[in-house]
């Protein structure tokens, strides 16, 4: 599959294009075909090298991404190949296809493309937290 990588830390001319092998899902974990990715700013700190990708995660960037299921373990998800998703990953999200846990797949609410889709998780998930944490 096609991916973006970052080749050295920089500006935005340290992105390249690559190839890299399909990610496999594994238990609980959806692939998902990628249409759009958010740029945050982890992505933009991970590109300058002030912001390494967390244990485990992948080296490629990219947090947020909004898609289509394409494999994975469905069962017991609610969702079926095909659904539009937007998701919150540890990474490469810049990329053809992403990895994640089923758990931080959001249904992209009706009327929202994929290009607005891939800028909700990381606001709607965190601004929902904070909203249990002040009622909480």
């Amino acid at each position: 599959m096609k991916a973006v990588e970052i080749s050295q830390p920089g500006g935005p001319e340290v992105l390249m294009l690559v190839e890299r092998p399909m990610p496999e899902p594994g238990a609980g974990q959806v692939l998902i075909k990628i249409h759009a990715a958010g740029v945050n700013r982890p992505d933009v700190m991970q590109r300058k090298g002030i912001y390494p990708p967390p244990p485990g995660a992948s080296d490629l960037p990219g947090l947020e991404v909004a898609g289509e299921i394409a494999g994975g373990d469905l069962d017991g998800t609610g969702f079926a190949l095909g659904d539009k998703v937007c998701a919150l990953v540890a990474g490469g999200g810049y990329a053809e296809f992403c990895v994640v846990d089923a758990g931080h797949c959001l249904p992209i609410p009706a009327g929202l493309g994929y290009v607005e889709a891939a800028g909700l998780p990381e606001t709607f998930l965190r601004f929902g937290a904070m909203c249990l944490i002040v009622q909480g």
